[in-house]
């Protein structure tokens, strides 16, 4: 699971961040099943927000006027949250290793309630009918689902080779930046902004470019750094750490 927001800080961020859990291997099975759960329960309010009465009542706390949404724009946003989710659940059902501790299980939920709930009021509120714009919106959360994805699976494939174990992974989509993954999650998240056409939403993905390049980036090209040493070193001086091409 690559995108974390994690809420309890310094000590619990720093900890589940994974730079401490990489070594430690577990299926961790409880935990990814509350995982799930919370995830569903979140995808069933984001669904009544957006075709339900929900979205009324939260907008009626606030003394906001009632909601007016557009069906088609608010059936793409509940798509990309069911692709998301099942995405993510792939992703750490079969390519995540290392040990969850039962803090990720609430804290991962958490986040992920940004995109569905969050993206989904956004949205709720936006009457206007699709037209190009929400066009190249559903491509680049296209684009962003791959490298996320596709990035992760190569990686996961190339791992299992017994003669590239202790070697650092450089290939394929990871040639194109150290950090395709997050780039992937950067592009699916403004995908969703796009779709909702609400300016707010673009304070979301202006948060996650910030936790990745200032935060998360920074610290687990510290621990490759200390794990594959020279290495890495030859990856990072030839390779953009974020952005293909641009940084």
């Amino acid at each position: 699971m690559t995108t974390k927001f994690y809420f309890r800080i310094p000590n619990i961020i720093c900890k589940l961040c994974g730079m401490e859990l990489y070594g430690k291997k577990s299926a961790s099975i409880p935990q990814k099943v509350i995982i799930i759960l919370l995830e569903v329960v979140l995808l069933y309010l984001a669904y009544q927000i957006l075709f339900g009465s929900v979205g009324a009542v939260i907008f009626g706390w606030f003394k906001w006027p009632a909601p007016v949404g557009n069906y088609q724009r608010s059936m793409v946003n509940f798509v990309f949250s069911i692709i998301i989710f099942l995405r993510m659940t792939y992703m750490m059902l079969f390519l995540m290793k290392r040990y969850m501790p039962y803090e990720e299980a609430i804290s991962v939920p958490l986040a992920f309630s940004l995109y569905y709930i969050g993206y989904a009021l956004l949205t709720c509120n936006t009457n206007k009918p699709l037209d190009g714009v929400d066009y190249i919106g559903i491509t680049i959360f296209a684009i962003g689902c791959f490298f996320n994805s596709f990035s992760e699976i190569q990686r996961n494939h190339w791992k299992q080779i017994p003669e590239h174990k202790g070697k650092i992974y450089t290939e394929r989509l990871f040639s194109l930046s150290m950090h395709i993954n997050y780039f992937g999650d950067l592009l699916w998240v403004i995908g969703y902004a796009i779709i909702s056409r609400n300016v707010w939403s673009a304070a979301i993905p202006v948060f996650l470019f910030c936790f990745f390049a200032f935060y998360n980036i920074p610290k687990l090209d510290a621990y490759l750094k200390e794990h594959y040493g020279k290495q890495f070193d030859e990856y990072a001086a030839k390779t953009k750490k974020f952005i293909p091409f641009i940084y």
